[in-house]
């Protein structure tokens, strides 16, 4: 993957118009976590010491093409400005003279903040005359969004096509760690996909099967799976009608060499609630009031096996409910493995999704993967295959 980076270039005295995602979860009007607004910082910093003024855009849930006061995005400011240890100047529109009034107090070095760009229906509409106003504000484009890079938006790619563009340091770092888990990795590689319905992940399993060494299917799209083969599922979630398209996944995988792994061994109760009593059951040997809701023990030392014998691992999913304990058990475990792996050196392990990064938060791993994206969407559209305009307007041919 070859896309164009901030690594090189002169930057002293121009403005930089960068694209970052600050859609951050609010209480009470005040920004709650600051996650988001730490990743931009590697950004921010790199631009400002190389003195360019540094202009960022960015949405605030969805106002559809709106001025909604209570999605404005001046709440972000002073916390921006506090972890930067500097000034944030905000323009209380996102194009015309209070955003161009807003740069020009800017001095080389200097940070500003453009209005939530959603109130604009140009912005979803990728309206071409959009981005060109927008482009007036600056010389460069800088997108560090990857969150917002499966969005064909005017401040995700037609501002890309309309200025000079370049990847952001978390862009750059995003693209490096999913070019190294799937478009270029070291081989064997080896993909856990959990979650319960296979129907949000048709795409996913699809495309996987066709990249991937090996495939490990966990949560309750396992259920599917299971029951394709003929097992029994008692009360377990289980998307029967989709029988036929885990059929056809098994042997698409086949075709492709690519090792499936479904469950050897299930974790059953009769109720999904915290310290009930559980099972560890054999395949087939469920109870009509039985749920399954966590891989076995045979399961998961399988799949440590697996992992100690692959040099890349990308992970989507839990493998079972571990919100609710003793049913994380096996999610923790196995993440447990793969993160004492990639601290070794001896494994590549790129994870992503919400409940991905929920569950290995919940396991106390989240730091010890080589790279956790926390884009979500773009991330399962990227692993589905599927082209990423923001990232395509980035690249060099």
């Amino acid at each position: 993957m070859s896309f164009r980076t901030l690594e090189g270039q002169d930057l002293a005295g121009k403005t930089a118009l960068v694209r970052v995602d600050f859609n951050v979860p609010m209480d009470g009007g005040k920004v709650s976590d600051d996650t988001r607004l730490k990743a931009a910082l590697p950004t921010i910093e790199a631009l400002s010491s190389a003195g360019a003024k540094t202009v960022l855009i960015a949405h605030f849930d969805r106002p559809k093409g709106k001025r909604v006061p209570e999605m404005s995005l001046r709440p972000v400011v002073e916390p921006l400005a506090a972890l930067l240890g500097k000034p944030v100047a905000f323009a209380d529109d996102a194009v015309g003279e209070p955003a161009a009034a807003m740069i020009a107090s800017l001095n080389d070095g200097d940070v500003g903040m453009l209005e939530n760009i959603r109130y604009y229906a140009g912005e979803e509409q990728n309206d071409p005359a959009f981005a060109e106003e927008l482009a007036k504000l600056g010389d460069i484009y800088v997108n560090d969004a990857f969150s917002a890079a499966h969005r064909a938006h005017a401040s995700t790619e037609g501002l890309a096509r309309a200025l000079p563009a370049y990847a952001g340091v978390n862009m750059q770092r995003e693209l490096e760690a999913l070019d190294a888990a799937l478009g270029n990795p070291q081989r064997p590689v080896l993909g856990i996909v959990g979650g319960s319905k296979v129907s949000t992940k048709l795409d996913l399993l699809k495309n996987l099967v066709t990249k991937l060494d090996k495939l490990a299917i966990g949560g309750g799209m396992a259920n599917t799976f299971l029951y394709a083969q003929g097992h029994e599922v008692g009360a377990s979630y289980c998307e029967k009608d989709l029988a036929d398209t885990a059929r056809e996944i098994i042997k698409l995988a086949g075709q492709n060499n690519c090792k499936l792994f479904l469950p050897l061994d299930i974790v059953v109760a009769e109720q999904m609630a915290a310290g009930v009593p559980t099972r560890v059951r054999t395949l087939g040997a469920v109870d009509d009031h039985e749920r399954i809701l966590d891989a076995g023990p045979e399961t998961v030392a399988r799949l440590k096996r697996a992992m100690a014998n692959s040099k890349t691992l990308i992970w989507n999913g839990p493998l079972g409910v571990f919100e609710i304990p003793p049913f994380d058990k096996g999610t923790v475990e196995a993440a447990q493995e793969a993160a004492r792996l990639a601290q070794s050196g001896a494994l590549t392990a790129v994870a992503g999704g919400g409940d991905t990064v929920s569950a290995l938060n919940h396991a106390g791993v989240k730091d010890q993967f080589t790279f956790v994206s926390t884009a979500g969407g773009a991330f399962l559209e990227w692993m589905e295959g599927k082209e990423l305009p923001g990232v395509e307007a980035l690249k060099t041919n």
